[in-house]
């Protein structure tokens, strides 16, 4: 499993409840990860560009009062797809590297 793609498939899944601008997701992954996964600026926002320039998220410039504007991230139908897939190769990936490791439950290959 590569990084980049790791790092699509938390950002993808951080959207998937709704939008949220770049802060937001990097606290939601945070907390869905139970604090284990605690991801800086330079890791989400070049993963967000890529996403929006693949057409897999969206953004628009919400604004905010006495505040300047945010850019805030939704997914794309498109994105809907490739967090799917994301998943699928994420639970292979899990599978093989816990019966590697000899992990209690993990199948035999």
């Amino acid at each position: 499993m590569a990084y980049k793609l790791e790092m699509e498939a938390l950002v993808l899944s951080a959207l998937e409840s709704g939008p949220l601008h770049g802060y937001r997701i990097g606290q939601s992954i945070k907390v869905r990860s139970q604090g284990l996964l605690k991801l800086g600026d330079n890791q989400i926002y070049p993963t967000l560009h890529r996403l929006e320039l693949e057409g897999f998220i969206c953004a628009e410039w919400q604004p905010q009062e006495g505040k300047p504007s945010r850019k805030v991230y939704s997914l794309t139908e498109s994105g809907h797809g490739r967090l799917a897939e994301r998943r699928k190769e994420l639970e292979k990936y899990i599978a093989a590297f816990s019966t590697a490791m000899g992990l209690p439950g993990a199948q035999n290959a």
